[in-house]
């Protein structure tokens, strides 16, 4: 008789492979203090659900079809993100809940799918769609068709300036503070604002609204808007860094002011991870890895104003913003779990965010292509020759700089150590005068709290010490 097939026991690389990858893909909760928001109420779920479908199908007037399409439509998408607060993967955030973040990936799929139906639609086709989704856009245009850019450069007044900070420039600041919090580098921001602005005069034979003077490239986008947004966001960054997150159960809280006060800091981070993303010795991987981050964020940025000009709608219109708000959303969650991808030797591959956002990206830029044939039959070759060469020369060189600036860090961390050791003064007797005590001290004591700060692993003090949450 054969003997029994033997189960090869799991290695332990694999254990510590699929751990590190559910930190990203499926991060949990810990010391929950409130058990009720966080168990599945799988059964309950579904009761709401199917009772909500029989009232809505059997109470409404469904003599209209528009209309019928219209509500099918929307409780198709709501059901959908029913099952996905079900089925999908938390992600690597758990705050404010890991429902939130469940329906944003799910959100990102039904966003993913019909890029790929958009595909097989011919131009007829997506007109039908756009104009029964809202029938006003049949008279839409363009605003490089009533408006003009670039026109009297020279002309530069205080009311010309001031009429430039409107609604899209603030959206434009607080859009690099988004950014700036999601980065977290001076480097990478400062990189990506500089070629974004290359971008944009390369691209102007094709998109109008890229032409821009002088004054309102360079002062107002780069220096006020893209600059201080950047300060902005970094600065939040260093204080979320400092602070200490030490987080008490709800419970232990027994005044009503500190139970609102603990409801609303459920907002807020559970904890702040200090990222890194050069190291003195980074390989040559982990550099393509951000050259190709740099890469398709730009292709991001790139697909807004290609899609809002190939289709014609208007900046304002809600589908460029809830475009814009959609993909802001998946984004923070696809930088964190890239970040872990290209940082972390023990993780192997993106999270399913990360993945459906790059996907996302392409078939963005697909749609554009393939319904702006018009369009790029006009694309001179040698502009966009000259982007990828000037983007490449520029990522490669600011990559080298941030590179060098660790490698010269590190460098001066270990001479300070070594001038320490070496200038310790010691009589006959082994006494340490008070100076150069003192002056031990604090360097020892500075270059541990440095790193410290630099774990990832503070606490914020909510004024209840106890558990994490």
């Amino acid at each position: 008789m054969a003997g029994a097939a033997r189960v090869p026991a799991p290695r332990r690389d694999d254990a510590n492979y699929k751990l590190h990858f559910r930190m990203i893909n499926e991060q949990q909760v810990e010391d929950i203090c409130i058990d009720l928001f966080y168990k599945p109420h799988t059964i309950t779920l579904l009761t709401v659900t199917v009772l909500s479908l029989m009232y809505f199908a059997f109470t409404r007037n469904d003599q209209q079809s528009d209309n019928n399409l219209r509500v099918g439509l929307l409780v198709v998408v709501s059901f959908f993100l029913v099952i996905s607060v079900l089925a999908f993967p938390n992600g690597p955030f758990t705050r404010p809940h890991p429902a939130i973040w469940r329906m944003v990936f799910g959100l990102s799929v039904i966003y993913f799918l019909f890029l790929v139906f958009l595909i097989f639609l011919n131009w007829d086709q997506v007109k039908t769609l756009m104009y029964w989704l809202d029938p006003n856009l049949r008279y839409a245009k363009r605003e490089a068709d009533i408006m003009e850019y670039a026109v009297n450069c020279t002309v530069i007044t205080w009311e010309r300036i001031l009429s430039h900070f409107d609604i899209f420039a603030f959206a434009h600041f607080a859009g690099w503070v988004m950014k700036a919090l999601l980065i977290r580098s001076y480097g990478l921001c400062w990189t990506i604002s500089i070629t974004w602005e290359l971008t944009e005069l390369l691209f102007m034979h094709l998109l109008p609204n890229f032409a821009e003077c002088w004054w309102d490239q360079v002062i107002l986008d780069i220096l006020l808007c893209n600059g201080v947004g950047i300060w902005l966001g970094m600065t939040l960054c260093r204080f979320l860094e400092m602070r200490t997150y030490r987080w008490a159960s709800i419970k232990e809280i027994h005044t009503t002011t500190g139970k609102i006060k603990r409801a609303v800091l459920q907002f807020t981070p559970a904890s702040w991870t200090y990222v890194r993303w050069f190291d003195p010795k980074s390989s040559f991987q982990r550099l393509a890895g951000i050259y190709l981050f740099m890469i398709l964020w730009q292709l991001t940025e790139l697909n807004t104003f290609f899609l809002k000009h190939i289709f014609i709608f208007q900046a304002s219109h809600p589908f460029s913003w809830c475009r814009v708000l959609l993909v802001g959303i998946i984004t923070a969650p696809t930088v964190r779990q890239y970040y872990a991808y290209l940082t972390d030797t023990q993780c192997k591959r993106v999270g399913t965010q990360c993945w459906v956002f790059g996907a996302i990206a392409f078939l963005e830029a697909l749609v554009c292509m393939k319904f702006g044939h018009d369009l790029f039959s006009k694309t001179q070759i040698r502009f966009v020759l000259l982007w990828l060469l000037c983007l490449a020369l520029i990522t490669l060189l600011c990559l080298y700089g941030m590179v060098w600036y660790e490698q010269y860090k590190m460098k001066n961390i270990s001479v300070q150590s070594e001038d320490l050791n070496d200038s310790s003064v010691v009589d006959s007797c082994g006494f340490i005068p008070d100076g150069v005590a003192a002056q031990s001290n604090s360097l020892r004591t500075s270059q541990p709290t440095k790193r410290k700060r630099a774990s990832g692993r503070n606490k914020f003090m909510n004024g209840h010490g106890g558990k994490r949450q």
